[in-house]
């Protein structure tokens, strides 16, 4: 049997704009299944996404909580070449990897891949980032597709893989090099006193301890 919550995710536009007050798609639909969210709360889905949820859960149709935003035309952002600078800040923030650049080089927006989720906009350093209608008048999900939603839970999904996986990589490189410290700890330090030895070691064993326990939790 399929969960509530999986139902709810599935009618989701997947734009993972965090509007809804929630992280992403998924916890919005966790919420909603438990009954810790309204049903109207997400302003990409509009008046019909709410339809979508109210049958899916029981709830009432209700009008769209304007605190989470108006229902409104899709648009896509564009970077003005002439203003970026390449901080990166946009790449980290985009949900789908809809950006493209390195440091110190001009980025660039793979449109097909953007979801106007707006992440990227408050981050840019000198507003070089713009948002363009794509959708004209239509709003909700007259301007989006099934095929547009997979296609960024898709994304959205590897680039939360990709992510872990570099912070587990980064993770567990910091932590060989403790381990290597921590093993010849006394002959590289400029301090000779045992008691600060002792204070050295213990502070490197509780960073030690404090991986370990994180990457416990998120098995």
């Amino acid at each position: 049997m399929v969960a509530l919550a999986d139902l709810v995710l599935a009618a989701l536009p997947q734009t993972q704009c965090t509007r809804c007050g929630y992280p992403d798609c998924t916890g919005y639909a966790q919420a909603v299944a438990l009954g810790q969210a309204g049903i109207n709360q997400c302003p990409p889905g509009g008046a019909q996404g709410i339809e979508r949820l109210a049958k899916l859960t029981g709830q009432p149709i209700s009008a769209l909580n304007l605190k989470h935003g108006a229902e409104s035309p899709r648009s896509i952002v564009f970077i003005d070449e002439n203003w970026c600078i390449g901080c990166t800040l946009c790449i980290r923030v985009c949900p789908t990897d809809a950006i493209m650049g390195g440091n110190k080089l001009m980025h660039t927006v793979i449109e097909t891949y953007c979801t106007g989720c707006e992440l990227c906009l408050p981050v840019c350093p000198v507003d070089c980032i713009e948002l363009g209608n794509v959708s004209g008048t239509a709003t909700g999900w007259a301007a989006w597709s099934p095929e547009l939603a997979d296609q960024a839970r898709r994304r959205y999904e590897f680039n939360t893989f990709r992510r872990q996986r570099e912070h587990d990589t980064n993770s567990q490189r910091l932590e060989e090099k403790a381990l290597q410290k921590l093993s010849n700890l006394a002959p590289p330090s400029l301090h000779t006193d045992v008691l600060i030895l002792d204070k050295k070691r213990a502070v490197i064993e509780g960073a030690l301890a404090r991986s370990r326990a994180q990457r416990e939790e998120k098995k």
